[in-house]
């Protein structure tokens, strides 16, 4: 009988993406030429195209092709005009799932930038303030939608300019991604910015404490008596600061902790329901479901595709 093949270990976590493999060979601007906003283009299929992340914001517009898009524990179909903006250490990929013989030359145009320089120019530049909220969602993934005529022609000036007009164009184009209200985050549950720090630093103790000790049982009543407030004041206090019920958030921290241990690990899924503080696997089954729109063998299956295009 032959021998099979050894397996390779399956690979979990995304390549980190480092400065000297940026080759110009893959599409990527040559160092000496660009400064702090770089622009790439690629086609499918590329080395480029794999689950990696990278200390970079970087800013997508698909042009070609269709098929599924990982963004940290997000899954989702993509197609052309998607526009997407992942934050520094998120993980991503696009795997196309209709590839013409061939390949296509071009399916990416994707701009990337660091955060330092905008934090610190925004400390004496008080107009770059008004880039901060984008920058903080970025951190789970932004898709922006109807916006993708206007970000083609946005990438092309920024593209075609170097110096201070790059940087005027660059600029251009995140004034009006930061204006833009059709949007959706991708990953995981996010807080929403608060003006009132001592509330916020309320919101993040609860939060922390949820993100800490997922198995305990979550109380709003014990959590509302604890801080001195009405449960129907804490319930608007927190709706208001996170954009959900304080069940609902509840839940969707626990099934983004699951959806991390279904794609970086191999623990069977019903030690991973009780693991994330569900009580009972129908419960997890209905609630991963309802969140995700998938279900958990599915999301595990699905998952392993951010590295290929095997499904």
């Amino acid at each position: 009988m032959p021998t099979k093949p050894s397996q390779l270990p399956r690979q979990h976590k995304p390549e980190l993406e480092l400065d000297f493999s940026r080759s110009p060979d893959l599409g990527y601007e040559a160092p000496n030429e660009v400064g702090f906003v770089r622009c790439l283009a690629h086609g499918f299929p590329t080395p480029l195209a794999r689950w990696h992340c990278h200390d970079e914001y970087e800013l997508h517009l698909i042009t070609a092709t269709s098929g599924k898009v990982f963004v940290g524990d997000w899954i989702g179909p993509f197609q052309p005009g998607q526009l997407v903006l992942t934050g520094p250490r998120l993980p991503h990929n696009w795997v196309t799932m209709d590839m013409p013989p061939g390949g296509v030359a071009e399916r990416d145009l994707a701009i990337q930038f660091a955060h330092t320089p905008l934090l610190m120019a925004s400390q004496t530049i008080p107009e770059l303030e008004e880039l901060l909220p984008l920058l903080e969602r970025a951190r789970h993934g932004i898709e922006f939608f109807g916006m993708a005529d206007m970000a083609l022609s946005h990438w092309h000036k920024v593209k075609s300019h170097h110096g201070m007009r790059r940087f005027t164009a660059f600029c251009e184009f995140l004034c009006d991604l930061a204006a833009c209200t059709d949007y959706r985050l991708l990953s995981s549950a996010q807080l929403q910015s608060d003006d009132d720090d001592a509330s916020l630093d309320v919101i993040n103790r609860v939060v922390n404490r949820i993100t800490e000790q997922l198995a305990d049982n979550h109380s709003a009543t014990a959590l509302a008596a604890e801080l001195g407030m009405s449960e129907s004041r804490f319930s608007r206090f927190f709706r208001k600061a996170t954009g959900n019920t304080f069940t609902d958030f509840v839940n969707r921290v626990r099934i983004s902790r699951a959806c991390q241990l279904l794609m970086d690990t191999e623990q069977p899924i019903h030690h991973i329901c009780y693991e994330v503080g569900f009580n009972s696997a129908a419960n997890f089954n209905r609630r991963f479901l309802e969140i995700k729109g998938m279900t958990p063998s599915d999301f595990r299956r699905q998952s392993l595709g951010r590295f290929s295009g095997t499904h």
